[in-house]
């Protein structure tokens, strides 16, 4: 017989993230660049203080347990308040990625019932495009102080500011059960309407808690940790609860993500950490490289979302002296799930060498299991060589989604939807998307493998690969680039780049030259519009 443990059952609680930062941190700050371009600035204990007065005035409207309260909001401290007030008062932070379409907005309100919705002043526009359609909300609330409020034809407002401004500071957070839903999250899926992530209380803890582990962010109160990533776009990868287990001064950027505004804010907050997705940094560098700067502070970034290019992580390691922990995480892993790192053997490396196991997504962290399956379920080799669909299972992976009706997993297991393979040592590299891996002569052709490869020529900018139906091959691929100089129109010499670095047959049938990639509210690239485009171009 089992000998039972004698430990205390505590739960895992948002609200207990709070209470350690503001206890264990209290003067530690957060800075905030605002909508209207004005930097914030206070602490720890400031914010602990205010997302008390929310929970109370929240509890004043009448909200329950379980009630859903939604924003439409930037990475701001106003928005950070909300993170915590809601969670921390029992009722569920449903976080709306301003960038859907307003139907998908609309729709995604209405399916997880938010009855309050808090919103940035420059999402006035969204708010009055989709508030007709959302009957249940019954409080639009203005992220805003009186001076700043907009108005809406047709909706009755509330200004954040005078709502929280009667009550106390003084909150007795609620003993919740860990396993209540804490924040619901929406997937970023491109086809059909999105489906609903309810993360609870104990996973969101557990994730914030890996994201501080030495192989994982190393967020600790020696850091100053910007996220890029947006609070809307799966919890901004858990990193305004990490900061705060962890101690790390906060920095959130508001709406100019822009090469030259996150470049002035790195360096006058003295930022050691950020986080976000390729596209963004390909902005960043760009700058850098124009205006011939370099970072004073940065050390380490990192990166999700979609394939980081090896060229780009090169740049940032042997040009700008930063680290880069690449990593994988979806909607449905709460954030985090694998990230790249290099050992202490693997640093005595080569530069590209070491660059090329950056380059792939790296080793699970601990609480979560990998495998991989072919088109049958069979589990397949960790050999590094054999690939097949992403499974992945762990102590803060997705069960079901919300309010659905069939279940998500498989055999105790999600299916990602992603290709992938796995080394001995348990290194796991995406090489695909089901939906992008392209099938030409019966042989699978990874559109990742291909952009990295293209994105390390001098003139590419941004590149992406689609598969097209093809009369013989049934698909073949076709290249997409934004140049770096307007003027370079040589398809042949981009070609024979490409001949030097992938298998021939890999080689894209054609390459378009476009201003710009369509890219969506988390970084991706559309593929889906790219294809609706250019879907006949090999049959004309």
């Amino acid at each position: 017989m089992q000998t039972v443990g004698k430990m205390m059952q505590r739960p895992l609680l948002v609200s207990a993230i709070l209470e350690h930062g503001a206890y264990q941190f209290g003067k530690q700050e957060v800075v905030s660049r605002e909508t209207h371009g004005t930097l914030h600035r206070y602490t720890f204990s400031d914010m602990a203080s205010r997302a008390k007065q929310l929970a109370n005035a929240l509890k004043d409207l009448g909200l329950q347990p379980g009630s859903v309260v939604g924003s439409i909001a930037w990475n701001n401290y106003r928005h950070l308040e909300t993170y915590y007030g809601v969670s921390g008062g029992g009722m569920v932070m449903h976080t709306c990625n301003p960038r859907l379409h307003p139907d998908q907005l609309a729709f995604i309100i209405n399916h997880a019932q938010d009855e309050v919705v808090f919103f940035d002043s420059s999402f006035a526009p969204l708010v009055k495009a989709v508030a007709a359609h959302c009957k249940l909300v019954k409080y639009w609330i203005c992220l805003s102080d009186k001076a700043n409020m907009p108005s809406i034809d047709g909706v009755e407002l509330v200004c954040y500011e005078d709502f929280i401004a009667p009550f106390p500071s003084h909150y007795e957070w609620p003993d919740l059960d860990e396993n209540s839903g804490a924040a619901l999250c929406y997937t970023s899926g491109t086809t059909g309407n999105p489906k609903g992530v309810m993360y609870s209380h104990r996973a969101i803890a557990l994730s914030a808690l890996s994201a501080c582990l030495p192989n994982v962010l190393n967020i600790s109160s020696q850091e100053t940790v910007l996220p890029v990533v947006p609070m809307f776009h799966i919890n901004a990868w858990c990193l305004p609860y990490a900061c705060l287990i962890g101690g790390a001064k906060l920095v959130l950027p508001g709406p100019k993500l822009d090469g030259a505004s996150l470049y002035e804010l790195m360096e006058s907050e003295q930022v050691t950490l950020s986080a976000g997705v390729p596209t963004i940094w390909m902005g960043l560098i760009q700058h850098l490289e124009q205006n011939q700067l370099s970072f004073t502070t940065m050390r380490r970034t990192g990166v999700g979302g979609s394939a980081m290019p090896k060229a780009l992580i090169a740049k940032f390691n042997e040009v700008y002296n930063v680290d880069v922990r690449h990593g994988w995480g979806m909607t449905e892993t709460t954030a985090v799930a694998t990230i790249s790192n290099i050992s202490a053997e693997e640093m005595t490396l080569p530069e590209s060498l070491r660059h090329d196991l950056v380059a792939k997504q790296g080793k699970s962290v601990f609480g979560i299991e990998l495998k991989i399956v072919d088109e049958d379920g069979n589990t397949l080799a960790r050999d590094g060589q054999s690939q097949g669909e992403l499974m992945v299972r762990g102590q803060w992976i997705v069960e079901n989604y919300h309010k659905a009706d069939t279940q998500a997993l498989v055999n105790g297991w999600f299916p990602t939807g992603d290709i992938a393979t796995i080394r001995p040592d348990g290194v796991m590299q995406i090489r695909d998307r089901t939906k992008d891996v392209i099938k030409s002569g019966g042989e699978w052709i990874s559109s990742i493998e291909l952009e990295n490869a293209a994105a390390a020529h001098p003139q590419v900018a941004m590149a992406a690969v689609i598969g097209i139906k093809h009369p013989k091959w049934d698909e073949r691929p076709l290249l997409l680039i934004v140049r770096r100089q307007a003027d370079f129109t040589d398809k042949q010499e981009l070609l024979t780049f490409l001949e030097q670095r992938v298998a021939k047959w890999w080689i894209p049938d054609e390459v378009v030259f476009v201003d710009s990639l369509p890219v969506g509210g988390t970084g991706k690239v559309q593929k889906n519009e790219l294809r609706a485009q250019y879907g006949g171009i090999f049959s004309a």
